[in-house]
């Protein structure tokens, strides 16, 4: 039997080998889109997730399974054209200029043409049940209240108006509505817990489907692939009683999405916004905990404040180099909205049912939810639109890595100092 330091490289050395053969296969397949640059194509694909709206009402998604003539291509291209009826899962036609894309798109198309939309039947099947839900929803809460009670138990960011979606930038509330791993936290914990009063088998099994029929719903964005995965991972270990170091958490979700989207390693900014704020959690967030408060128990505010922080204060480099936007007040927001949100996504979530079954009784059903969302929209606009709520402030590259430099180093002298032992933490709480 391998000992554990000769098989731990040799699965590392094995690892990095597929992921290169991975991305070498990858990378021959896009470079058949190099003879279409530039030129006016006819080009079908399926939209991959949820259509977005720019500022003017025309909408952006993301096509994959493409095909321009007779050449099956791979990756995705980003579209901009004017406002149909478009779906996740619609076969679309577009006509445009095909230009080179950026990040980890291989090519763009604006102000393209739609030519052709094709619904299959049955489709996308949870795409229907989202939007048969959320139907019912709208019929128990008004606007603009709806669109974030959406956001947060569907991660539905594109329902949200215009005027309101800027506010929650300004706040740097974007990661409640959109699924994310903190969605996906509430949901799990909360079928545990109900569960768990039949049998810890029945709470893993049902929490486990609950995280596949979310991700589902919302779509395998690379966020949101990521924090299903680490549930999973997370779900498994807690049945076995078992505890996983975060270090060895982060590398295993990492390597699992990056063997099946290659190109996440090299242009998905999402994806490193989310493996960064989870960092920021799991790892800094406890440090900072077990420095100032040692060996305590952290209160409930003690503990989202720090680790908002945190994710916020680990993001930031990236975030400034990317998008050049600082949220000054996303702390004070952040802590005034989140308690909320799991109170918020329940009442939405009864709303819908009444919505559903007893449209008549839809609006006194959705009350709960609305003073709650009411508050929530109240709290966002009075942040957002206070003086300097956010300025512009770019990074170059030579900042970013500087930034992360001392960050780790950060991490390094706050583990060696306190000694935490991330096998057995003094918080109890869970995050994906």
């Amino acid at each position: 039997m391998f000992p554990y330091r000769v098989l731990l490289p040799t699965i590392i050395i094995v690892g990095m080998f597929m992921g290169f053969w991975r991305g070498c296969h990858l990378l021959s397949n896009l470079a058949a889109y190099n003879e279409f640059y530039g030129v006016a194509v006819t080009l079908k694909g399926t939209v991959a997730e949820d259509v977005s709206y720019d500022e003017k009402g025309g909408q952006r998604y993301y096509l994959k399974n493409i095909n321009i003539g007779s050449a099956r291509l791979g990756g995705k291209v980003w579209v901009s054209a004017n406002k149909k009826d478009i779906k996740r899962g619609d076969i679309v036609t577009v006509k445009g200029v095909l230009e080179k894309g950026f990040g980890n798109v291989s090519a763009v198309i604006y102000r393209a043409t739609v030519n052709e939309i094709i619904r299959v039947h049955p489709g996308d099947i949870a795409r229907q049940v989202r939007d048969w839900f959320a139907h019912g929803i709208r019929r128990a809460i008004p606007e603009p209240q709806v669109s974030l009670g959406l956001g947060y138990l569907l991660g539905q960011k594109t329902a949200l108006p215009e005027d309101l979606e800027q506010q929650i930038k300004a706040t740097g509330l974007t990661h409640v509505v959109v699924a994310s791993g903190y969605n996906l936290t509430i949901l799990v914990l909360f079928s545990r817990q109900l569960f768990m009063r039949i049998s810890k088998f029945t709470a893993t099994v049902a929490s486990s489907l609950m995280v596949f029929s979310f991700m589902m719903v919302t779509g395998f964005s690379p966020s949101m692939s990521r924090a299903g995965l680490v549930a999973f991972l997370s779900l498994l270990v807690w049945y076995y009683g078992r505890k996983m170091h975060p270090f060895i958490l982060l590398s295993f979700a990492a390597a699992v999405t990056v063997m099946i989207e290659p190109s996440y390693l090299w242009g998905d900014l999402g994806w490193y916004l989310s493996f960064l704020s989870f960092i920021g959690v799991i790892v800094l967030a406890p440090l900072v905990h077990q420095y100032f408060w040692p060996n305590k128990e952290p209160s409930a505010f003690r503990q989202l404040t720090v680790d908002t922080l945190a994710a916020q204060f680990i993001t930031t480099p990236i975030i400034l180099g990317s998008f050049g936007i600082f949220a000054v007040f996303a702390l004070p927001a952040n802590a005034m909205v989140l308690p909320l949100v799991p109170l918020a996504m329940l009442c939405t979530f009864l709303a819908g049912i009444v919505g559903i079954l007893l449209p008549a009784l839809a609006v006194i059903a959705g009350f709960p939810a609305y003073l709650i969302l009411k508050y929530s929209t109240s709290v966002i606009q009075f942040w957002a639109e206070l003086p300097n709520s956010q300025f512009e402030l770019k990074i170059n590259s030579s900042l970013i890595i500087a930034s992360y430099i001392f960050i780790g180093a950060l991490i390094i002298y706050l583990k060696r100092r306190t000694q935490y032992d991330f096998r057995n933490p003094t918080s109890s709480s869970e995050h994906f």
